[in-house]
């Protein structure tokens, strides 16, 4: 059974509907990215898919022993959450909180979790070190760490490459990459056409008329050639 499965959902605000007929699954191993214009609904369903917001219509289904706190979110970053003052390890305990229940202190599970996910992201050496002075690609790399302390199932990225430099955004779709190979399942939001090199499904937003398939179904429609030209003529329109 799939983590998790969305079925006929209707999505927007305050009953008035943004994007509608929303119907796609997401299992162990899938890399699903999620693109579209802006105001087809991404980012209200990042909000549904995270309970945040209930959706106007249809269903949120999670399976195969996936609880509602174990879907790690690396959200899109601000100005004011890249001037974070707090340390790299705080930030990335701060991902086991849900399993803390009430109790407030960190465990040595806790701790040793933190410690293991801080290392897999090779971030450990900077434990000490204040978020706000770290590199693009070190602070995402911290958030990811804190995701995976959330999950071993799902992990929801919002725009995680926004703002970083080619080099760096290679090694992070690698870090990603690695960590769908593994077994965890990637759920992407992401304006960049390379982001759809290592999605093995797609879900591409419309308000009226969305597609989700397989990545050799969606590069074979009609759906890609519009996303494509879109982001060619927004990528020539920010070197002018």
């Amino acid at each position: 059974m799939a983590y998790l499965t969305c079925k006929n959902l209707t999505l927007g605000y305050e009953g008035h509907a943004i994007v509608s007929d929303l119907n796609f699954k997401v299992g162990k191993g899938d890399y699903l990215c999620i693109v579209g214009e802006n105001g087809t609904g991404k980012s209200t369903l990042i909000k549904t898919l995270l309970h945040l917001q209930d959706a106007i219509s249809g269903e949120v289904m999670a399976g195969d022993g996936l609880k509602a706190y174990e879907v790690g979110y690396l959200p899109q970053q601000t100005v004011v959450q890249k001037d974070f003052p707090a340390t790299v390890e705080e930030i990335v305990l701060s991902g086991t909180l849900a399993k803390c229940g009430w109790r407030p202190f960190y465990s040595k599970v806790e701790k040793r979790m933190a410690e293991e996910k801080m290392k897999k992201m090779d971030v450990w050496n900077l434990r000490k070190s204040c978020y706000r002075n770290l590199s693009g690609g070190q602070q995402q790399r911290t958030l990811l760490a804190r995701a995976l302390c959330a999950t071993s199932k799902v992990i929801l990225l919002d725009e995680p490459v926004t703002g970083l430099d080619p080099k760096v955004t290679a090694e992070f779709y690698q870090v990603t990459k690695d960590l769908n190979e593994e077994g965890i399942a990637v759920i992407m939001v992401s304006h960049d056409v390379q982001a759809l090199t290592y999605a093995t499904h797609i879900l591409h937003m419309d308000q009226r008329d969305s597609f989700y398939g397989t990545k050799e179904e969606y590069m074979n429609s009609d759906k890609w050639k519009l996303f494509k030209n879109t982001e060619e003529d927004r990528i020539g329109g920010e070197k002018k």
